[in-house]
């Protein structure tokens, strides 16, 4: 019984007249410990998971909408459900700041009043651990997911000049087809390699997550493999079909990518998913992996085919540089650069650079020609492969994009105006 409890009940034994009940004695050392053990628990239980561990079932939605000038009252699990039902891919959170959506690519506010310390701290315990949040406060970083019964969620918690903020990222737990999202058909016959490394490249939110998710899915269905993910965190949750599906999220079931990556050559894999190929040691392990007989696929943060294998080639000396440069011609089967535009309706279309590695582009990689394969992709149709403003051009023949949204989304608006004006 608490103390702001005792004087209801004198009154109300007042209001009889009956003597008041006299106050309980204090709880002992023991008892004390144990209401808080059991307050701990019960707290933990509703608001974080165990410590290590992401949530399965976060909190319900509450069925009373709160105000929105109660910000102490709202919500992540609202602020979440409100971005799914909208269709927002983002949530940006902070104190002192509005929350905020990103809706097809643009930022915008909301109406609710600017995030305090408290509110703030209160979402940080809907969808993290006490360890998780002490960590946080420690190394001014946090990544992680979440779940819900309706979308699952990457959440990415950082410091900043005003306090802590979050960012949260919605993932849909029903994972697209490559029909459904409107990928070149040479995408499924890129998925039907069974060694060689597949690179899946573009800038952060540029849908790279989905299309990868999408070409395993399809493997999933059509193929009898092994399929092993290493991500940071996991996002599309992939369930056995055809194919074995074993999913690693680095921190949680393994250290480091490189880590998982070696012991995933020793697990019988058909296909290795790495979330990220981050460093010298992962590229080295990838490569290894895709020239002992296993299908790779990794994703990098280039903006374009050729300039992804600049990339990789860039992490290494001058004197090693040869020797990558053949191994990456005789272990690479494909780079996908991908981006994100805004289309005529209000959603969001992919336009892309494939690169096929075909025995000319070979040749090419060996000796770094790589202005030689830039022009043989304009014109290797027939081998799948396309550039960006091709594939920008495209989206604008079938209506689906404005002039003005191709020149702003091409790498070389230049050509883009003369593809535009029929000239190329």
């Amino acid at each position: 019984m608490t103390q702001s409890q005792s004087p209801s009940n004198s009154n109300s034994a007042a209001g009889r007249n009956l003597p008041p009940m006299p106050p309980p004695p204090p709880p002992t050392s023991s008892t004390q410990r144990q209401m808080t053990q059991t307050l701990d628990m019960s707290d933990r239980s509703s608001n974080a998971p165990v410590a290590g561990h992401r949530p399965v079932s976060p909190p319900p939605i509450p069925s009373s909408v709160p105000p929105k000038n109660s910000s102490p009252q709202l919500t992540l699990a609202k602020l979440i459900r409100e971005a799914f039902d909208q269709g927002y891919s983002d949530i940006h959170l902070g104190v002192g700041e509005v929350p905020r959506f990103r809706s097809r690519g643009e930022i915008q506010p909301t109406d609710y009043p600017e995030t305090d310390k408290e509110a703030f701290m209160n979402w940080l315990r809907e969808v993290m651990s006490e360890a998780e949040i002490q960590r946080f406060e420690e190394h001014l970083e946090f990544d992680g997911a979440t779940q819900y019964d309706f979308a699952r969620v990457r959440i990415n918690v950082f410091g900043s000049l005003k306090g802590p903020a979050m960012v949260l990222r919605l993932i849909p737990l029903k994972i697209l087809t490559m029909e459904q999202l409107r990928l070149p058909p040479v995408f499924r016959d890129i998925c039907h390699h069974h060694k060689g490394l597949i690179l899946v490249t573009g800038p952060t939110g540029s849908g790279k997550s989905t299309t990868m998710a999408a070409m395993v899915d399809y493997i999933n269905k059509e193929m009898a493999k092994h399929i092993i993910t290493i991500e940071d965190p996991i996002e599309f949750i992939h369930q056995s079909r055809k194919s074995l599906v074993k999913q690693r999220e680095v921190g949680m079931h393994t250290r480091k990518f490189d880590n998982a990556l070696k012991a995933a050559l020793r697990e019988d894999p058909d296909l290795i998913l790495v979330g990220e190929m981050r460093d010298k040691e992962t590229v080295n392990t990838a490569l290894k992996a895709a020239q002992t007989g296993h299908l790779v696929m990794g994703t990098l943060h280039t903006n374009s085919a050729v300039k992804t294998i600049e990339r990789i080639l860039n992490l290494y000396s001058g004197d090693e540089q040869d020797a990558m440069r053949v191994a990456i011609s005789e272990s690479l089967v494909a780079v996908i650069a991908q981006g994100l535009c805004r289309t005529t309706d209000g959603k969001r279309a992919a336009f892309h650079d494939v690169l096929i590695n075909t025995e000319a582009i070979k040749e090419w990689i060996k000796d770094g020609k790589y202005d030689e394969i830039g022009e043989l992709m304009k014109q290797a149709g027939f081998d799948g492969m396309v550039t960006m403003n091709q594939s920008l051009l495209n989206l604008y023949q079938d209506g689906r994009i404005t002039e003005e949204t191709a020149l702003e989304m091409s790498p070389t608006p230049n050509e883009m105006a003369q593809f535009l004006r029929g000239r190329v």
